[in-house]
């Protein structure tokens, strides 16, 4: 990157492979995570050897797409202490954790031809054949685009709103760290998003915020699951998994019973010790009652819970932007 060419990716489909290196080992991981923050920030780097030449890294971009299961992230935890999130590290990725389809995807014939993908293969190759924006010194030569007054003043709302959620009691303040990078994260997809429609000739316009805006919101809504859940054991874990799947499907089906065969065959738990020692947990905080009618084993909702979801549902703007 400092060299060759100043703008790299680390992408893998089995982020194991990342969280288990060397580089994040107790004795490098500080450092590295740290490394990654800078390249993230696009600040220079400097790189200093005691054998070999010593180099700046600067001008240069890294993008970073990492695919992980759950128990390989929570080992890493273990392993790293506070130091992913203590570092900034997890809080500038865009997380996603949805739900599992196992179970409901069933086989559909391919599209004959692809149109919408078709142009946009299109027009990315069209970026990429225009000449590089590289210095001399080989740094990226970036533009600065600028922005409409409407897309600026709805960045601004969008700010704002985050940013009165993060003190202590707001609905953001556990995972602050996460979204206090939310609307950085926001423009730069709407930077993103103005290139492959408009390219560099014209400012920022506030529908393609307003699409941005939307995705990252989505995204911190994910990362506040996420992290809310992975800072707990795994026993409680997976009662907020099977709370969350139960109250859902109660709504949808408008009902207060689940039995528990349907909540092990549908619901986000699939061996029995772990739906048992979920509803166990659930149980004794008297989010559900278990009624037993010889071997049929019938789960009921508390029905505080769902009128306080039915009426969120009917009022979502107390939530704001997420």
């Amino acid at each position: 990157m400092a060299k060759r060419w100043p703008s790299s990716g680390v992408v893998s489909a089995e982020a194991g492979i990342v969280f288990g290196s060397h580089g994040m080992g107790k004795d490098s991981v500080m450092r590295n995570l740290a490394m990654l923050n800078q390249l993230w920030d696009g600040a220079s780097l400097a790189i200093d050897r005691r054998t070999s030449e010593s180099f700046t890294v600067q001008g240069a971009r890294l993008t970073v797409v990492l695919q992980v299961q759950e128990p390989t992230l929570r080992e890493f935890f273990n392993k790293s202490g506070a130091l992913a999130r203590g570092t900034g590290f997890l809080a500038r990725f865009l997380v996603a954790w949805p739900a599992s389809t196992q179970g409901f995807r069933p086989f559909t014939e391919a599209p004959a031809n692809w149109p919408a993908l078709a142009a946009f293969n299109q027009r990315l190759a069209a970026i990429l054949s225009q000449p590089e924006p590289i210095d001399d010194d080989g740094a990226l030569t970036s533009t600065m685009l600028d922005m409409s007054p409407d897309a600026k003043a709805a960045w601004v709302e969008y700010h704002n709103a985050i940013e009165s959620e993060l003190a202590r009691g707001g609905e953001l303040h556990d995972v602050r760290d996460v979204a206090s990078k939310s609307a950085d994260n926001a423009v730069r997809l709407t930077t993103l998003f103005q290139m492959l429609e408009h390219g560099m000739n014209s400012p920022i316009s506030q529908g393609n915020f307003e699409r941005a805006g939307n995705i990252a919101a989505w995204h911190l809504s994910e990362a506040k699951r996420f992290f809310g859940e992975l800072a707990l054991p795994v026993e409680l874990a997976d009662a907020v998994r099977l709370d969350n799947w139960l109250i859902e499907h109660c709504k949808n089906k408008c009902t207060h019973t689940v039995g528990k065969s349907v909540a092990l065959q549908y619901g986000p738990l699939r061996k029995k010790e772990s739906i048992d020692a979920a509803i166990r947990e659930l149980e004794e905080l008297d989010r559900v009652q278990v009624r037993r009618d010889g071997k049929r084993i019938t789960l009921l909702i508390n029905p505080a819970l769902l009128d306080f979801a039915n009426a969120k549902a009917a009022n979502p703007a107390k939530d704001g932007v997420i």
